[in-house]
């Protein structure tokens, strides 16, 4: 899953894992950048590492960006921009492959096969019939694979980052929880970050809070929608979606953007908030609060036959069918279980499963002990596993509000952990990869403004700055 700590920098990640590998998007969502292929090869314009990005693949991706805002090109950012934008995310993906490659990463044709899958039914497409919608947008499947398998690459990089530096320690929930920052409910965000280079100077962010500043008054006079301001001037990974993060627990959200949110009701926008990528805003688009956390747990007892190589499936029916007649006649299911149960966990103990809730033990199991009544014994069934004859014992609604927010300060902990290691990886791999770019028109300064931006939010202060840096640099060209 997608941290939230990760939502707030500028685009370092590509945009497609959401849609792919979690396979959730619509059709339109399709790898913005698989449609490089169906482009010419028409020049390199960024050499990173020992690898290139063409002509053919910006623009492939800037083609798919243009489809999906068909009739809406105004909430587009200036050409120039939006290149810069979809560069960056080029340039940043292909670093994270590059370093899984070098890492031992693997990715298996199983794995790119059912992700291939995910996003066909996610369309509601056999993959014959996405095979046919990628070909009328002038892409072969193979194509479309090889960019499902960079994806899973960067999804598997990111994980093991993360994993290797996001232990939690039980002394880590009782502090979070005993500070009373463990907020409870949820809200969905959108933001717009104005971007900030590392060690940004003094004239660097004086110039971007001008930026967002001036922006937030288009936003509050009304002469701009979020999304729309979101869309022209945001850096920020979500830029092309209107600036929409998601929802996201109040307890995920950094220290400084909760301070910024607190209080404020769903349409209320922050003040700008500084962090490490930036400058942001936030907008609440919806909220809602968390409820008691009632469970229902099931109390059983089960015998398992087990399919092996050693006992077909066959043989493991017409057992666990004998074991159940047995039954039927009155013998003790704790003491058939002892003997014949093949679950090294529960056959000593009478096959007594413990308390559980209903899907612990996969659908197959949820369904069977539903229908059953305290006291009943259910017919033979199979899982993968075996074939199996469970008895219901009872069962219990409880209170888990306590447990269900330990898990949520756990679960909290760990992703700020985890994204705070990937996003100083990602900043490190940024900074000390060869990267050269050959691209003419795309602005290197993140803060430079097309001339209608420059009109709307430039004051005269910032403009007499601008025009004193452009005299200085010309200065100093023909000094050179």
């Amino acid at each position: 899953m997608m941290s939230f700590n990760s939502l707030f920098r500028a685009p370092p990640r590509s945009i497609l894992l959401r849609s792919i590998v979690l396979g959730a998007a619509a059709l339109a969502w399709l790898p913005t950048f698989a449609f490089a292929a169906a482009e010419p090869v028409d020049g390199i314009i960024a050499l990173v590492e020992d690898d290139v990005i063409l002509s053919s693949e910006l623009g492939g991706a800037m083609l798919n960006i243009r489809r999906q805002y068909a009739g809406k090109e105004d909430q587009l950012p200036p050409q120039n921009v939006l290149e810069k934008q979809l560069l960056e995310r080029l340039i940043i993906g292909k670093l994270q492959v590059i370093r899984a490659q070098e890492t031992g990463v693997q990715v298996t044709d199983t794995e790119i096969d059912q992700a291939v899958n995910r996003v066909a039914s996610g369309n509601k497409m056999t993959t014959e019939q996405l095979a046919g919608a990628l070909e009328q947008d002038g892409l072969r499947l193979s194509d479309f694979r090889s960019t499902m398998r960079d994806e899973i690459l960067t999804q598997k990089l990111r994980q093991r980052v993360a994993q290797s530096r996001s232990d939690v320690s039980e002394s880590e929930i009782d502090i979070l929880m005993a500070s009373g920052q463990l907020k409870q409910g949820e809200i969905k965000l959108a933001q717009i970050l104005i971007a900030l280079p590392d060690n940004a100077t003094s004239e660097q962010l004086e110039l971007a809070r001008k930026k967002i500043e001036g922006v937030k008054k288009l936003i509050d006079e009304g002469k701009m929608e979020f999304s729309a301001a979101a869309i022209r001037y945001s850096d920020a990974e979500q830029a092309l979606d209107g600036g929409v993060i998601g929802w996201r627990r109040y307890d995920q959200i950094p220290g400084a953007f909760a301070e910024a949110l607190a209080g404020l009701k769903p349409g209320a926008v922050t003040n700008a908030v500084r962090s490490q990528s930036g400058l942001h805003i936030l907008k609440i688009l919806e909220a809602k609060s968390d409820t008691q956390v009632m469970v229902t747990e099931f109390n059983a007892r089960h015998i398992m036959v087990k399919v092996d190589e050693l006992t077909s499936d066959a043989q493991a029916e017409k057992t666990v069918s004998g074991i159940s007649d047995s039954l039927t006649d009155g013998a003790d299911f704790a003491d058939q279980a002892k003997k014949y149960s093949g679950d090294a966990q529960t056959a000593a103990l009478g096959g007594d499963m413990g308390w559980f809730d209903l899907q612990t033990y996969g659908s197959t199991y949820a369904e069977t002990i539903s229908a059953l009544k305290d006291g009943e014994v259910s017919k033979p069934f199979s899982t993968e596993e075996g074939w199996h004859i469970v008895k219901r014992v009872a069962i219990r609604e409880l209170d888990r509000t306590k447990d269900y927010a330990r898990n949520q300060a756990r679960d909290s902990i760990r992703e700020r952990k985890s994204d705070e290691a990937y996003q100083q990886f990602v900043r490190q791999l940024r900074n000390e990869s060869f990267v050269e770019l050959r691209l003419e028109g795309v602005p290197t300064d993140d803060l430079e403004l097309d001339d209608e931006a420059a009109k709307a939010l430039e004051d005269e202060n910032t403009r007499q700055l601008r025009e004193e840096q452009r005299k200085a640099e010309a200065a100093a060209d023909r000094q050179g």
